[in-house]
């Protein structure tokens, strides 16, 4: 779905007549024709109330900036007021409700859809402390929504749950294709993503769960870019480790839209990939990288200079899996960004 694209948010203007004709009572009687514009009716019954946990982080920012921007109620769910506050600022963001935890109920009640992106990030250094974080982060917040849904009575109960999780599920290979049925890995982040979708799986039978499986978001001021170009820049460009590991990213847009089209459309449900349909080699995604940044890409980056940086988060980027959207081609959606190439060089222009 590309960003202008009509989805089931986006409406026309519509114009019905109604004809109103009586008997006359005399010769000056009129025939009275009243006119009145559906436009109003019609945009109101399209939009629609959205909580959204995570939302000040990479991809919730530009989530809740494409709700607002398509006119539908977006609540906030927050830890901090205060930065929440800082990032939509209400002079931007009229109308937005910044909801912390004790308000989430209030919040996510009466609300036709919720997506749940809460987590720390994962592509820091990894010590037992923050492995335990990593882990608990996620499933605390995620059961905390699924308990407060549960909770509700059927009338004011969200719909749809959007929630995401990660291609981590799948584990590490050079070799093997995964796709949406493809069996769980046996890493420390394929543990963490099968206890966070069974904690997500608990929701009410009646809501629509779509879980996204999100691979490596590319994107301007985040993201893995953000960490990844400083080192690039550093060593002069190149790929990092062995450059063989497969890479299965998605541009900031088309995770957005992914996850936008999931709370519209009644046909997204279960597990759907969020990665980009044209996985690659890292080494092909640095030499893209480095044309679009005017730099070389010959010299690799070692792994111990990962590693020094993030210890045993370096897996992150060091392992790789080959991930395909099948799901989401089937379901008709369509990548803005199919090559990566494009889409770093969309990325960087900005």
């Amino acid at each position: 779905m590309e960003l202008c694209r009509a989805t089931a948010f986006s409406w026309t203007h519509t114009v019905s007549t109604s004809l109103h004709v009586s008997l006359p009572l005399s010769k000056f009687e009129t025939k009275r024709l009243s006119v009145w514009c559906a436009s109003d009716q019609t945009q109101k019954a399209n939009t629609m109330t959205v909580s959204v946990t995570g939302a000040t982080g990479f991809i919730g920012r530009r989530l809740v900036q494409r709700l607002h921007a398509d006119n539908h109620s977006v609540h906030v769910l927050t830890r901090s007021r205060s930065k929440a506050e800082l990032i939509f600022p209400v002079k931007e963001f009229p109308g937005i409700v910044i909801a912390e935890e004790p308000e989430w109920k209030d919040s996510i009640r009466g609300s036709n859809g919720v997506v749940n992106l809460a987590g720390v990030p994962i592509s820091t250094r990894w010590s037992p402390e923050i492995k335990k974080e990593i882990k608990d982060s996620r499933i605390r917040v995620t059961s905390k929504v699924i308990d407060l849904i549960n909770d509700l009575p059927d009338s004011v109960r969200p719909t749809v749950l959007v929630s995401a999780t990660a291609v981590g599920y799948y584990g590490t290979s050079e070799t093997q294709v995964f796709d949406e049925q493809s069996p769980s890995g046996n890493d420390y982040l394929a543990e963490v993503c099968r206890e966070w979708e069974a904690t997500a799986l608990k929701v009410n039978k009646d809501v629509r769960l779509a879980l996204i499986r999100i691979g490596v978001v590319l994107g301007k001021d985040g993201g893995a870019l953000a960490k990844m170009i400083p080192l690039f820049m550093v060593f002069a460009g190149g790929p990092l480790g062995s450059g063989k590991q497969w890479f299965s990213w998605i541009h900031l847009d088309d995770i957005v839209n992914l996850i936008y089209e999931a709370l519209s459309n009644p046909s997204y449900k279960g597990v759907i990939n969020g990665t980009a349909p044209n996985p690659v080699r890292f080494a092909e995604m640095c030499e893209h990288l480095g044309n679009v940044l005017g730099r070389p890409s010959w010299l690799p980056v070692p792994d111990f200079a990962l590693k020094v940086v993030l210890g045993e988060g370096a897996s992150v980027v060091l392992d790789g899996q080959r991930v395909l959207p099948v799901k989401a081609k089937e379901l008709g959606f369509t990548f803005k960004y199919s090559s990566v190439k494009d889409a770093l060089r969309s990325i960087i222009s900005q």
